[in-house]
């Protein structure tokens, strides 16, 4: 059973910065992705990766403040958020999947962690 574990969530002002970590229990995935869930909002995708090749992608709305890396050596996936604002607050979920026929900004995921909240004051 993969297992995916995220860290790294918290409080910050407006303005600052934060770096998500997510923890895979094993290395299968061919993408993986951040996404995010505001209360009384619908899920949303936030970033995602290839993992063979290293392409990403992001929500129109986060282009330029934030950034999705992997380090396939010890199966970790990163977010790095930098000019963070009220509205980037939210519970934000990693999750993978082996299949390779979907967009990364699908949500159709088999593994999803518990999530780590981020909290943006104005």
């Amino acid at each position: 059973q993969v297992q995916l574990s995220e860290s790294g969530g918290g409080l910050v002002q407006a303005g600052g910065s934060l770096r998500l970590s997510c923890a895979a229990s094993r290395r299968t995935f061919s993408r993986m992705a951040w996404f995010r869930q505001a209360p009384e909002k619908e899920r949303e995708f936030v970033a995602g990766i290839r993992v063979s090749h290293g392409s990403t992608y992001y929500a129109d709305s986060v282009k330029d403040r934030l950034a999705i890396s992997a380090d396939n050596a010890k199966n970790m996936l990163y977010l790095h958020m930098h000019s963070l604002k009220f509205e980037d607050t939210a519970l934000y979920y990693c999750a993978g999947d082996e299949r390779t026929s979907y967009r990364v900004d699908n949500p159709r995921y088999d593994y999803w962690g518990q999530g780590t909240q981020v909290t943006v004051s104005s």
